[in-house]
């Protein structure tokens, strides 16, 4: 696996922090908060994208981390629109470097899979920012199993390798469990999940019939909107009363808490809203109370089709 280290050598974060919300639920004010908390909580691995909040976000976190870039593990994203193409991949992070105020990115991802480029194009280009210095490491997101392994084996003829893949994982999303955590422990790929609150579900707050993205954003509901997974939710909670913690705190260590090692993205709108992740660092994950929250869901099965003698 490669070990993915800040520019002064320091091993990243267990923790990732993400800056969707940067620029816009949280302003500069609040994004500033959440930073020096992240900080002092020992996160030096930070994730945005060129496109989160128009740029706000990039454009926010530059302002951030320009007094200690060294110490900060950077990690941005391309290519979520317009393809993967080599045009639309060089515009694109030469905007992410405005933006950011940055010559040099960590980690830069391809944000999705793009079925209309030859795999041969985008990473020649992914390899050319390699050589260059601008880019440290490869990622991909949203990828499928077989789409990283597809695109490894073009990575590895042209000499370079995708060291990171962020995928969806949560309590009630596990389906990456199936062939997604087998292929990158193979690979060495580290996985850096986003979502592991479920889009806000599993902080308990819509147990007592509060609102939020679930409520207001239609993909959320759709992507959130089994009753089982809301139970599931609710159990979160009352295990959490049990334990003494809160139900995020839960939720974020049990991602963190997975033999792969998983860096789980967090992020909040306010500093109160991401405090519980944020404890997830210190939380002691026991055996005994990983099973308990495992048994929450359903485990999905494994990726053969023969069920019965698996």
């Amino acid at each position: 696996m490669t070990k993915l280290n800040t520019l002064n050598g320091t091993p990243v974060s267990r923790l990732t922090f993400g800056t969707m919300q940067f620029g816009g639920k949280a302003d500069e004010a609040q994004s500033a908060e959440m930073y020096d908390a992240a900080r002092a909580a020992g996160i030096n691995h930070f994730d945005t994208a060129v496109r989160y909040t128009d740029g706000a976000a990039e454009q926010i976190l530059g302002r951030l981390i320009k007094g200690e870039r060294d110490n900060i593990y950077l990690a941005t994203k391309v290519s979520y629109e317009g393809g993967s193409g080599r045009a639309n991949i060089l515009a694109q992070f030469d905007i992410c470097r405005s933006q950011l105020q940055q010559d040099q990115v960590d980690l830069l991802y391809l944000h999705r899979f793009d079925d209309n480029t030859p795999l041969e194009e985008t990473f020649s280009t992914m390899a050319e920012l390699q050589s260059s210095g601008a880019v440290r490491h490869i990622g991909v997101s949203n990828y499928a199993a077989w789409q990283v392994m597809k695109a490894q084996a073009v990575a590895r003829d042209i000499g370079t390798r995708i060291d990171v893949m962020q995928p969806m994982y949560n309590l009630v999303k596990r389906q990456a469990e199936v062939e997604i955590f087998p292929m990158a422990a193979d690979q060495g790929i580290q996985l850096v999940p986003y979502s592991p609150l479920g889009g806000g579900l599993l902080t308990g707050k819509y147990v007592g019939g509060g609102t939020g993205r679930l409520t207001d954003d239609p993909r959320y509901n759709t992507r959130y909107g089994q009753d089982w997974m809301h139970d599931t939710a609710a159990r979160l909670s009352d295990l959490a009363r049990e334990v003494g913690t809160d139900p995020s705190t839960l939720a974020v260590a049990w991602v963190m808490a997975h033999p792969n090692g998983p860096s789980p993205i967090i992020s909040a709108r306010s500093l109160a809203q991401l405090q519980p992740s944020l404890d997830a660092a210190a939380f002691t994950m026991t055996p005994e109370l990983y099973a308990q929250i495992t048994a929450l869901s359903p485990t999905p099965p494994p990726a053969t089709d023969r069920l019965e003698e698996a």
